[in-house]
Parts: C-alpha cells; sequence; structure tokens
C-alpha cells in the first residue's frame, strides 16, 4: 500500500491522537530530562509544519519539520504500531526533506534517543550522521545529534 503525506493541523483528532501515543511512547522509555519532545501547542507555531502520514486514509505517523536560523530540525516522526514497516516513516521524512530543499535549507538536524533503534536506522538510511549537541540541546547521556547537509 502507498503512503499519502500531507501538512496538518497538530490539533486535528488525527494528528493529536498519534502525538499523544508518541509522547506516551517516549515517556515509557525515557525520563522527563531525557524528553524533548514537543507539545502539540509548541507544534502550532508559524515556523513549523507538521505532517501526517496515512494508509488507505488511515493516519498511520507523523513528522515535523521546525524552521531554525540556518537551518531545519527533524521532530516528532512516530508510526503507529499497526503501521510499522510499511515505510511510512520513510515517506514522511522523505516529505520534510522535500519542504526542507524547497526552503533552502542548508541542513536539517534530529535530536533522538540512544534507545530508538528503528529511528537510528531510518537516518542511517537517509545519511544522516553523527554531530555534537545543536541548539538549547545539551549532551544529557541518552541523546544522539545527526545532521543531513541539503
Amino acid at each position: 500500500m502507498s503512503v499519502s503525506v500531507a501538512q496538518e493541523d497538530p490539533r486535528n483528532e488525527d494528528a493529536a491522537g498519534i502525538l499523544r501515543d508518541s509522547h506516551i511512547f517516549m515517556q515509557a522509555m525515557f525520563s522527563p530530562d531525557q524528553n524533548h519532545f514537543l507539545s502539540i501547542d509548541e507544534l502550532c507555531n508559524d515556523n513549523t509544519l507538521l505532517f501526517v502520514g496515512r494508509i488507505a486514509g488511515q493516519p498511520a505517523g507523523t513528522g515535523a519539520l521546525v524552521i531554525k536560523d540556518g537551518y531545519g530540525e527533524v521532530k516528532s516522526i512516530f508510526t503507529k504500531s499497526d503501521f510499522r514497516g510499511q515505510g511510512v516513516a520513510d515517506a514522511i521524512l522523505n516529505r520534510i526533506e522535500r519542504e526542507a530543499h524547497a526552503r533552502n535549507l542548508p541542513y536539517l538536524r534530529v535530536e533522538t534517543g540512544d534507545l530508538l533503534h528503528e529511528a537510528m536506522r531510518l537516518y542511517s538510511r537517509f545519511g544522516y550522521h553523527d554531530r555534537g549537541p545543536f541548539g538549547d540541546y545539551e549532551d544529557d547521556g541518552s541523546s544522539i545529534f545527526l545532521e543531513k547537509s541539503l
């Protein structure tokens, strides 16, 4: 099945439901000081684009592009468990990268957790490489910082 990806409002029920699932998942994996996900309200900023991936019309995953000064940051990549292994995260990250290209951003950066092995494989497939902390992040012992030149 093919994955369709479109920009959506983080407050709509489909997007918000996936985001809540993502937050619950992250809170089970990491301590509060190691969680760097954006709240639904934070995803509603003018500099943030949220994308929802759908399979056969059903909401399957999310991902966001936060436009920073001189780069873009990938946030909120999450696939619902029923849809894992079907290319949802790949389709969303591909859409984020296309949007970053269209906005002439020179880099995409991401912070992810060291326990998120599927996420690490995703970013590796897309050519992201290790870098140090960026923005307001600090090395907290569980964060992995990655970057891709566009």
